[in-house]
């Protein structure tokens, strides 16, 4: 499936639209940029790592084009944070992890953590009007593309864990726990740390998050489904973050 919907867009040949005054100030002063960047090289290099030690020449393909779309994106932002001069801080020097198993479950849920939430956000961007139709068109394949990358995570983790015998199943199994617990104490951090510049409080009004949480988790569940539907029925979806959002709704407001 990786191999065969890959989409040969390229970052280079991009046209940017021109923005308007306010939709430029928007785009500049989102707080995230950085952490965007810092956050693809860091996938990239992590998949990468597994590709090197993958024995499944099939498995290696896939993973070495999932690490090579992950720098993609990383160029397409590079490309438009220096079409519209937005400014970064200078990023700390990659630290690789020993084990790459490790690193690459780290990294997926975290995309099935991050892209949930961007699929919903996407979606109220486009809706709203927070940034003009023609670049929110530019970063459809990219969302696309992340939900296409949850879906082969989801589907390694399954077979990788199939196929192996109990003593690695288990250390594998304990790995995933810890990974998730990781990655979600991870996106609490950075939650606060964004709020403490308070765009969740004025940006958010903005892009329309103007939804109770409820709803908005709602929204982000169907908007998953909708890009992973797709995709062949029989492989896995990311279930995870569907099942805490639904949790959650039960206990909150309407």
């Amino acid at each position: 499936m990786l191999l065969d919907s890959f989409d040969p867009y390229r970052p280079a040949v991009i046209a940017w639209p021109s923005l308007a005054p306010d939709a430029l100030q928007r785009l500049v002063g989102l707080p995230f940029w950085d952490i965007a960047v810092a956050t693809e090289e860091r996938a990239a290099r992590r998949m990468e790592a597994l590709a090197e030690v993958s024995r499944d020449t099939l498995i290696q393909k896939a993973v070495a084009l999932n690490a090579w779309e992950e720098r993609r994106h990383k160029e397409v932002l590079g490309h438009m944070i220096h079409h519209y001069g937005i400014g970064l801080k200078e990023q700390e020097p990659y630290v690789a992890i020993a084990d790459a198993e490790w690193g690459f479950l780290r990294t997926g849920y975290g995309e099935c953590f991050d892209s949930f939430f961007a699929f919903g956000l996407f979606r109220l961007a486009r809706e709203s009007g927070f940034f003009p139709a023609p670049l929110v068109e530019v970063f459809e394949p990219i969302i696309q593309e992340e939900a296409r990358h949850n879906l082969f995570f989801v589907n390694w983790v399954a077979y990788t864990r199939v196929n192996r015998g109990w003593p690695a199943r288990s250390k594998l199994d304990l790995q995933r726990l810890a990974a998730l617990w990781v990655q979600a104490w991870g996106r609490v951090s950075m939650a606060r740390a964004v709020d403490d510049k308070n765009f969740t409080r004025t940006g958010g009004d903005a892009v329309g998050l103007t939804l109770k949480p409820r709803a908005f988790f709602a929204l982000c569940a169907v908007e998953q489904e909708r890009r992973m539907a797709r995709y062949d029925s029989r492989l896995l979806r990311p279930r995870i973050m569907p099942s805490i959002a639904g949790m959650l709704s039960r206990v909150l407001p309407a």
